[in-house]
């Protein structure tokens, strides 16, 4: 099991006696425990650092079994956690002597082609969502990376290729089904517990288990051109540049990926690969994209293909397995050559001196802001809205004693990004400005959890209205993994929500 061995299971509250319990009450779930065969498969997380050796681990297949283990968790005091992709770098997916609610099982899609909309179960990742919905001529915003749960990517907001034509990923986002912190079944969407459905699409893992997402599609019968590029440093500059127009000039029919990170042999050295996508027909994208392709790439993969492989092209760069960390921020286009340049440079030496960290990335995405900017920061708790652009720092390592000197070069690299930010000002579009707070939570997957960092930073303005929500919903905080919104938190104390809550 790896690096799962070198943490000890948590004392108290799982024995044999409440696996017992547990299992006799469990109507169509199996439960694992470290001697059964799945055990050590089903432990292992996206991350390898993310990875701790459950007392217990629920295949959960419906939701009765997950309210059962939900009430039996918090009545005899043992910690739990929610696995869907097991993305998450901060661990929240997983339990050390606790008990895993593994949504995997649960993978079914339901496609209503006359309403345009699909219906997926907790446990889909994207690769299912899109494949079903591609067979039917439509498509809807995911992730970029489609071996990613749908369940943490909607619940923490959701950018994607069609973010520019269709927003996020929560602006599509009929219904949820969701098992709360007290085991009922609840429905949330714009008429049914509506203060719920605020509160869940931005922050959604703080409020209970997902067991089902209904989603708005829209027709994407046709095929979309994208691809990779890769290009030496000497072209950062010009690749740069034409990114930086590409958002506006497309309008949402076309996007871009930036990527440093260390190309496979024979090149083996660190390099910028460019990740295209435009949706529409060959010779136009081809038209767009040519100052990138006149720049002579040294790989050159891009083609037509149907939207629902799009979403498996970076799966190479951001593959299963290695110790992980992300920290994320945001910046203004355009981005100075020279900034660019820098962050490249840097990159290039820290994957030259750790030689274990070579899989490590620098992410930065250049998506049209104003389809999602359509939408306030205050119409849910996710409050990134405005017009900037994410950025990440992706360390990958293999040993553990690396852990401490990749996870500050993931921090260093962030503060970077953030004092560039501060230095070119933020002026919006047009001087317009939306208040976004400038961090995707689901890129800062550690910094979430590290100390200083508090809901603040990640829901703005919202962060009082979600507390008294949580304070609802989930008033013994059983669901702290993902933000810190319990106790701890200043805006904990005081303050309520009337509503009427409809299960």
């Amino acid at each position: 099991m790896g690096d799962m061995l070198q943490e000890s299971p948590a004392e108290g509250g799982l024995n044999p006696a409440s696996i017992d319990q547990l299992k006799s009450t469990l109507k169509s779930s199996k439960l694992l425990t470290p001697d059964s065969d799945e055990y050590t498969a089903r432990s292992k997380r996206w991350a390898d650092s993310s990875s701790k050796p459950a007392g217990a681990i629920l295949l959960a297949a419906s939701n009765h079994d997950i309210s059962t283990t939900l009430r039996l968790a918090q009545s005899h005091g043992i910690d739990f956690a929610v696995c869907g992709g097991g993305h998450s770098t901060s661990g929240a997916s997983s339990s050390s002597g606790g008990i895993v609610i593994d949504l995997s099982p649960m993978r079914g899609v339901e496609v209503d082609p006359e309403s345009k909309a699909v219906t997926a179960q907790g446990g889909c990742l994207w690769v299912d969502v899109d494949e079903a919905l591609g067979a039917h001529g439509l498509a809807t915003v995911g992730g970029t990376i489609n071996h990613t749960g749908i369940g943490g990517l909607t619940l923490g907001g959701g950018y994607g290729w069609l973010s520019g034509q269709h927003g996020l990923t929560i602006d599509n986002l009929l219904s949820v089904d969701m098992v709360g912190a007290d085991g009922r079944l609840v429905k949330c969407s714009p008429t049914e517990n509506e203060h719920l459905f605020w509160a869940v699409r931005g922050a959604g893992q703080s409020f209970g288990v997902a067991t089902s997402f209904t989603f708005r599609a829209f027709d994407q019968s046709s095929d979309i051109f994208a691809g990779s590029l890769v290009f030496t440093p000497d072209k950062i500059p010009a690749v740069v540049n034409f990114a930086n127009g590409c958002p506006e000039a497309g309008k949402g029919q076309a996007a871009c990926i930036l990527v440093f990170a260390v190309a496979p042999p024979p090149i083996s050295q660190p390099t910028m690969i460019a990740s295209i996508f435009f949706n529409g027909p060959e010779d136009k994208a081809k038209s767009f994209f040519q100052p990138l392709l006149d720049l002579d790439p040294v790989v050159n993969d891009t083609k037509m293909m149907p939207y629902s492989a799009l979403n498996g092209m970076l799966n190479p760069v951001v593959p299963h397995g290695g110790r992980k960390s992300t920290k994320g921020a945001c910046f203004q286009l355009p981005m100075q050559a020279a900034f660019a340049t820098s962050l490249f440079e840097q990159f290039s030496a820290f994957v030259k001196g750790n030689p274990d960290a070579s899989r490590s990335l620098i992410i930065m995405e250049f998506f049209y802001p104003d389809k999602i900017c359509k939408t306030s920061n205050r119409a849910m708790a996710f409050a990134n809205r405005d017009f900037y652009q994410n950025i990440m720092a992706q360390p990958v390592w293999s040993e553990e004693g690396n852990d401490e000197r990749c996870r500050q070069w993931a921090r260093d690299m962030t503060l970077l990004f953030k004092r560039e930010f501060e230095t070119t000002g933020f002026s919006g579009k047009e001087g317009k400005v939306m208040g976004g707070i400038g961090t995707y939570g689901n890129y800062d997957g550690d910094g979430i959890r590290e100390p200083g960092e508090r809901g603040q930073t990640i829901f703005g303005d919202n962060l009082e209205r979600l507390m008294e929500l949580k304070r609802i919903w989930d008033p013994n905080n059983a669901f702290s993994k993902s933000h810190l919104l319990g106790p701890q938190s200043d805006a904990w104390h005081g303050g309520s929500v009337a509503m009427e809550v409809k299960a």
